[in-house]
């Protein structure tokens, strides 16, 4: 008698899980999402805000214009994707940012609600406006795929129990935003990052590839890029098995093999 509330318990807990179940565009995945989007956004907005308080944006103009010129061409190509295949809800509350702050670090981010942070140091590697439409499809894919919502599920599950963001704001404020921060890729300001899944870095590159050819930026550049990213890194990456990133010869491979399924999409000059 005693197991059946347990069970009941269980089998709540299991449909709760089930219903909290989302795909992501263009892939199709399956995945675990339980924090609702109006918790996200405005943890979001507050995150972001923080940040760009510690790490102002860039005196360079040159270099925070092409962000922005990048980033609204992508952000745009985004929006008409998903108009295009009913499911403009998921970005209706998006409120877009791009910028550009100086850092010698080769990084980029984007957080839910298309808050996108690119560090100087990547603009030499990414060379120009479609190499780095590469570095910024990828990035914005992550926030479109749910990524750091996806992992923030996982880590609160495992963690606190499955607790709300809100309530677990109100009881482990410093966890909880420590968590925050290395799940979308921010961590390294505050002394932890934890990279994205291999699954998901590479659902990124896949997203990103799609979005930078609907934005008019031929997908090929992307093989380049990765290419000088390689070499930027000097080999000191660690081996695939020991690294949650895919090794770049992994990465470009991959990146090869979805090039024609990107180049359906590719229409040179889109705005």
């Amino acid at each position: 008698m005693t197991q059946r509330p347990q069970l009941l318990i269980v089998t709540l807990f299991m449909a709760a899980i089930l219903a909290a179940c989302a795909k992501v565009p263009v892939t199709g995945r399956s995945q675990l999402n339980l924090i609702p989007s109006s918790e996200m956004m405005a943890m979001s907005a507050q995150q972001y805000g923080e940040f760009l308080k510690t790490n102002p944006p860039s005196a360079n103009a040159q270099g925070t214009a092409e962000v922005q010129r990048v980033g609204v061409r992508i952000q745009h190509a985004v929006e008409r994707y998903m108009s295009e295949h009913g499911m403009a809800s998921r970005i209706a509350d998006y409120k877009w940012e791009f910028n550009l702050v100086e850092s010698k670090e080769i990084n980029a981010w984007c957080m839910p609600g298309g808050k996108v942070v690119v560090y100087s140091g990547i603009l030499p590697v990414a060379k120009d406006d479609a190499g780095l439409a590469v570095v910024m499809g990828h990035e914005i894919a992550h926030a479109i795929a749910q990524h750091g919502s996806e992992r923030m599920s996982h880590q609160m599950l495992a963690q606190m129990g499955g607790v709300a963001l809100s309530e677990a704001l109100k009881t482990k404020p410093a966890q909880t935003q420590q968590m925050w921060m290395a799940a979308f890729g921010a961590g390294a300001q505050y002394g932890v990052l934890l990279p994205f899944s291999r699954q998901q870095e590479s659902e990124a590159d896949h997203l990103g590839l799609v979005f930078m050819s609907m934005a008019g930026y031929d997908p090929h550049t992307a093989v380049a890029f990765w290419q000088r990213m390689s070499q930027a890194s000097g080999g000191q990456a660690p081996p695939e098995y020991m690294s949650t990133h895919p090794s770049d010869a992994t990465r470009i491979k991959k990146i090869q093999d979805e090039l024609p399924e990107a180049l359906q999409y590719y229409k040179p000059g889109t705005p």
